[in-house]
């Protein structure tokens, strides 16, 4: 018996340090860790969310029950935290002398919640009924504190999404992007474009892997998507330096970096394959027909083109192919809308992606 009660006592301090870390490595530390208990609570709540939004015919109708899968998940995580906790110092207090399992959980239960309707039997109660009421205070601020961080990155992705429909359309397209560009006869201002989304980039890297729930945060409008949005920008400045006669322009190139090296990065830490250092020559999922059609549409538009097509679509494939899979992988994953060369093309059929939030 008195293993027994030593063995208890271990997985309930356990149980209770092993929740205290994963809160913390999902709320405080501020890089890229995927804790494992936070991300089984995500996969199962998609399961869940699975069981309604492979029902629905249309993508609104999807698009409205995944608005809720994030925040929704957020709000779980401090009960299924505080559960374990209730678990782990039922255990603790079973083998420090109480009476049967039902009185450890009344004391766990109302020294977490800080009701106080039990009173602590002996000194080493006392003071783990202190530390239990610590912690679930401990995670309620925490939640508090992550909330308004989490909204204002959330805000400040989405206005560059919602800025830019004024110039790529909606959805977002690159050919619709450029031919705008070549009407207004401002194709001295896109530098300006590639910085600012070479700043966006990294600042959704940052974000995107510190707060991992944001990637599942879908704009307040079904039409858009970070995801596509990016992939938008990203095809425009690879058409720019591949097949628009005009002078070259770095920060293109710049912007496009930053772009596969973000998209990368988010496709990593969601456990998405991806190519390292892929061969300029690899396929990539824009067929030559589909590139040659762009071009026509952008020549009846009055964009200037270069004359050699087959040296443009080398060009074209030799960017495109740094960030394809990373950019369809994460469209698959985030269910993002409809969108040319990104969000019409999934990895994976969509009964089929819903089952892998990520992992």
């Amino acid at each position: 018996m008195v293993l027994l009660h030593g063995l208890a006592f271990l997985c309930g301090v356990g149980l209770a340090v092993g929740t205290l870390w994963s809160a913390m490595r999902t709320f405080v530390v501020p890089r890229d860790v995927n804790d494992w208990l936070s991300r089984s609570v995500f996969i199962l709540m998609r399961r869940v969310f699975n069981l309604v939004v492979v029902r629905l015919a249309t993508y609104k109708a999807r698009d409205r029950v995944l608005a809720a899968y994030a925040p929704a998940t957020l709000l779980c995580l401090p009960l299924v935290w505080m559960a374990i906790i209730i678990c782990g110092y039922t255990g603790i207090y079973w083998s420090l002398g109480a009476a049967n399992l039902q009185l450890a959980v009344k004391y766990s239960g109302s020294s977490l919640l800080t009701l106080g309707f039990i009173e602590p039997q002996g000194f080493p109660s006392t003071i783990f009924v202190f530390s239990e009421a610590a912690l679930g205070l401990l995670l309620i601020a925490l939640l508090i504190a992550y909330l308004p961080t989490i909204y204002s990155a959330f805000s400040h992705r989405e206005v560059a999404v919602t800025m830019l429909e004024v110039r790529a359309g909606t959805p977002p397209s690159a050919v619709e992007l450029l031919t705008r560009y070549a009407r207004l006869k401002r194709f001295d201002k896109l530098t300006d474009l590639w910085e600012t989304w070479e700043t966006w980039f990294a600042e959704v890297e940052e974000s995107h892997t510190s707060f991992s729930a944001l990637a599942f945060f879908r704009s307040p409008k079904p039409e858009h998507s970070w995801v596509t949005a990016a992939g938008a920008v990203l095809d425009s400045a690879s058409l720019l330096l591949s097949a628009l006669d005009l002078p070259p322009d770095p920060q293109a190139n710049l912007c496009i970096r930053a772009g596969y090296i973000t998209l990368g990065r988010l496709a990593a830490y969601f456990r998405i394959p991806t190519p390292v250092n892929p061969d300029p020559a690899s396929p990539i999922s824009v067929g030559r027909d589909e590139f040659d059609e762009a071009l026509d549409r952008m020549e009846r538009g009055g964009v200037p083109l270069k004359a050699d097509r087959d040296v443009a679509w080398q060009a074209f494939s030799g960017w495109r192919v740094n960030y394809d899979v990373a950019l369809l992988g994460l469209a698959a994953l985030t269910l993002a809308p409809e969108a040319p060369w990104s969000g019409d093309r999934p990895a994976m059929p969509i009964g089929a992606r819903l089952q892998r939030p990520w992992g």
